[in-house]
């Protein structure tokens, strides 16, 4: 009989497997890769493309055409774009990032061959419609209005073109951006960016060879490349200069904190030890900031810190919102975290638990073959392959109290950073 009294025996994390991908290439120049999961009757089909910028950049079209995509073809209306989807039950989605935007359909394997022809026109045939291009326009400005008078959407803004300044990971939309979009520019991307040679498909569930064979009539055999490929160069930073900016609103109750710098992206081999020192400074609901600023000194409900990997950067950033007395609190209680991170070795047993969480994050995130697709993708994109998830493990096991206060000592300097409150700075 199992005695209850007694705590389950622990094991560490050793192994994590990885499901690699089936690699096809169609003569059309997409590239596919699958994901076998011959149990899992959802099919997940994301097609994903290289965002295409031209000088001056200006991310904001492709959020717009990313958007409108399935307004409409020459064929279809919005409206039957989006009824032909429901009526089999699946759902068409579109996605964009600073790097690539994407569509994706999820659908189950018996209806794909009724939603493919649909998926196929949205790729090929968008119209980019007048009525429903104005109001895109109109409700995004509605929005920009109410979120520019929420201070972390604002103090969220200004860290971006503070870090990145006009490039696309700088430019935020304004009233203005929004007005001047046109159908004729967006189609002209469309045409860039939309086409096989400039896309890659990765496709999950139960893909047999008869799945296989529908997707290759309607995404080799009948989608021709439009245009030129054009591969965007690196987008120039100016140098980075670290400044405190304030922007005092006399009304407000909470001030919205945001501060970080410019970092490495995944392709630096010290990524992974990087992300290991931001989880125990900020990066779970048990770090030093968490226990600190929320749960000793209750200044905030939450607190974070984070790594973001782009293509061409990457960026540490920490950020909450906190009573108007507390800001100038807040920001010494961050500093002097950092401080303590850098001067002294964490305890051993806080490295095992953040180890622990960290192994234990990462084998909960694989729960179905589409997670698995996932994480090939958040690699593949950087030039890298399932490899890097070998050595990620591997770092965080091998990480030691000395570690961490070398690599904490790398990353945190206080008076390097951006600093942004808006709110009120008591």
């Amino acid at each position: 009989m199992l005695n209850r009294t007694d705590s389950p025996a622990r094991h560490s994390i050793q192994h994590i497997s990885l499901i690699a991908p089936e690699q096809i290439d169609f003569e059309n120049g997409l590239k596919v890769f699958v994901f076998h999961a011959p149990e899992q009757e959802l099919i997940k089909a994301e097609f994903v493309f290289q965002n295409v910028f031209t000088e001056p950049e200006n991310p904001i079209v492709h959020t717009c055409l990313s958007h409108m995509m399935k307004e409409g073809t020459t064929t279809r209306t919005s409206a039957q774009i989006a009824e032909e989807i429901d009526f089999y039950g699946g759902y068409l989605m579109p996605e964009y990032s600073f790097d690539q935007s994407s569509l994706t359909l999820y659908t189950l394997q018996k209806h794909l061959s009724a939603v493919l022809p649909v998926v196929h026109d949205v790729l090929n045939n968008a119209t980019i419609p007048e009525v429903e291009l104005q109001t895109y326009i109109r409700n995004n400005k509605q929005t920009l209005q109410i979120s520019l008078q929420k201070n972390d959407y604002v103090a969220r803004r200004l860290f971006y073109n503070k870090l990145y300044s006009d490039t696309r990971y700088g430019i935020t939309p304004t009233l203005a951006s929004y007005e001047a979009l046109n159908s004729a520019s967006l189609l002209a991307l469309y045409k860039k960016q939309i086409q096989p040679q400039n896309c890659t498909l990765f496709l999950s569930g139960n893909i047999t060879p008869h799945v296989l064979r529908e997707v290759q009539v309607f995404f080799d055999q009948q989608w021709s490349n439009k245009d030129d490929l054009i591969i965007s160069s690196a987008p120039h930073f100016q140098e980075f200069v670290p400044q405190m900016i304030v922007e005092e609103r006399p009304e407000a109750l909470q001030s919205a904190i945001r501060i970080g710098t410019r970092s490495v992206n995944r392709q630096d081999a010290d990524y992974p030890a990087l992300q290991f020192v931001n989880t125990l400074f900020g990066g779970y609901f048990g770090s030093r900031l968490m226990r600190n600023i929320r749960e000793d000194k209750g200044y905030t409900y939450s607190i974070g810190s984070a790594f973001a990997s782009l293509k061409h950067s990457g960026f540490f950033t920490i950020a909450t919102e906190v009573g108007v007395a507390s800001t100038k609190a807040t920001l010494l209680e961050i500093e002097k975290e950092m401080n303590i991170l850098r001067e002294s070795k964490p305890s051993e047993q806080e490295v095992d638990l953040v180890k622990n969480y960290m192994l234990g994050a990462m084998l909960g995130s694989l729960e179905s073959i589409f997670s698995h697709a996932d994480k090939f993708k958040s690699v593949y994109f950087y030039g890298m392959n399932l490899d890097y998830f070998a050595r990620y493990n591997q770092t965080i096991q091998e990480m030691t109290a000395e570690t961490v206060q070398h690599f904490a000592s790398k990353l945190f300097d206080y008076d390097t950073l951006l600093k942004i409150v808006v709110g009120k700075m008591n």
